[in-house]
């Protein structure tokens, strides 16, 4: 698809009684994306493996995508997490292994982490410890054909993961953080240069943090484990691990503070800083229940980054059926402004943001023709209830025509 063609195919709402924007449409028009890979001759495991519905809802089916925005593959692996749990035996990274291989990874992380190594899809798809790993082994076997050396990381489970929690103390690349007041998983993650944010901060701390990332106590002690000293604190502050802790908490904590005090008269901004144009216009009229188009769709690449046009809260960050990744940002006049299609977030619910905060990237997610930002701005978090989003930004000392 061509760039300049970059908005909803047909995209259909969510129900207008529910809370969330997904519906089940949504999900079946991405899941449709997953089907060209199953013409591999494979289809009897596949085509009913929870792997692919996870698969589909984190990377549209696509099971070798490189975006470029730090995740790899149909099930969307962070490079320190493929290597961590072996899947450097089959490619440096998940896009360039096979879907039967990205599966075993995953499998892997799956026993070692739980389902909430993929907090928002495993609950769409319905992952579960047991359904995942049965759903794992007949697409290897297929996939692999006579592949006896692929056995021996599966017998090698618990060697492979014990090297991984010994290896980083041993070496120096264990870092930790203690929550204190006014910390956020996100906050901790960048503090810690933690490579694609706070979510594999928050599989590694599940047990600890419990099923809500977004809550998160004073107290709590919190550790990840560096493949490369360079990513952790001490880097930054120049200290050692352990006095790098106070440095950490309050490198967050004061520019989390002044953006809460000052949501009042924060200005506004755009929300792409990068060239862009407008491929379809707000309240153009369609197959939409609402009957018109609820936003504006601005094209731009894969990637692009994404901001918060105001100070406000993230309430919504997940994935939202047609509108494919999604942030909802409440602003302090009540309203909601929403960025869909995206191809990761950076934020998550409950979330301070300010004005041009990265909120995440670009993509084509969800029900689209191809790569842009479909913005919107409501007065309620519910479906339909959408207002000109250029007259609103307009009465914000901002033009995006």
């Amino acid at each position: 698809m061509t760039l300049a063609n970059g908005r909803h195919r047909r995209p259909q709402p969510p129900g207008a009684a529910g809370t969330t924007l997904a519906r089940a449409a949504g999900a079946t028009a991405v899941g449709a994306a997953a089907l060209p890979v199953l013409a591999s001759g494979q289809a009897h495991a596949a085509s009913s493996s929870v792997w692919d519905k996870v698969a589909a809802c984190e990377s549209s089916g696509d099971w070798h995508v490189n975006t470029g925005n730090g995740y790899y593959g149909g099930l969307q692996f962070s490079a320190s997490t493929w290597a961590a749990y072996g899947g450097t035996h089959y490619a440096d990274t998940a896009d360039r292994a096979t879907q039967a291989e990205q599966i075993t990874i995953a499998q892997k992380v799956l026993k070692g982490q739980g389902a909430g190594a993929w907090p928002v899809c495993s609950v769409r798809a319905g992952l579960t410890r047991s359904n995942g790993a049965a759903a794992a082994k007949p697409a290897v076997a297929k996939s692999t054909k006579a592949k006896a050396p692929a056995k021996a990381p599966l017998k090698a489970k618990a060697p492979v993961k014990a090297p991984v929690k010994a290896e980083a103390p041993a070496k120096g690349h264990a870092v930790e953080h203690t929550v204190r007041h006014g910390d956020t998983l996100s906050g901790i993650a960048e503090a810690l240069r933690i490579p694609g944010g706070w979510e594999p901060l928050y599989a590694a701390n599940r047990p600890i943090v419990g099923p809500n990332p977004n809550l998160i106590l004073p107290g709590e002690h919190l550790t990840w484990h560096s493949p490369a000293p360079v990513r952790t604190a001490p880097v930054r502050t120049g200290a050692k691990a352990a006095p790098a802790k106070p440095a950490v908490a309050k490198a967050k904590a004061k520019p989390k503070a002044a953006p809460a005090k000052a949501h009042a008269s924060a200005a506004f901004v755009k929300p792409i800083s990068a060239h862009y144009w407008i491929s379809e216009g707000y309240g153009v009229p369609g197959p939409w229940q609402a009957g018109h188009h609820t936003g504006v769709d601005i094209a731009v690449p894969v990637g692009t980054t994404v901001h918060a046009v105001g100070a406000g809260t993230v309430v919504k960050a997940e994935w939202g059926g047609d509108y494919g990744k999604m942030v909802m940002v409440r602003h302090e006049d009540g309203r909601y402004s929403l960025y869909a299609h995206l191809s990761k977030f950076d934020v998550h619910a409950g979330e301070q943001v300010s004005a041009g905060t990265t909120l995440g990237l670009s993509g084509a997610t969800g029900n689209v023709t191809g790569p842009h930002l479909h913005f919107e701005v409501d007065t309620t978090e519910k479906y339909g209830s959408d207002i000109n989003p250029l007259t609103w930004l307009a009465g914000h000392g901002v033009s995006l025509t």
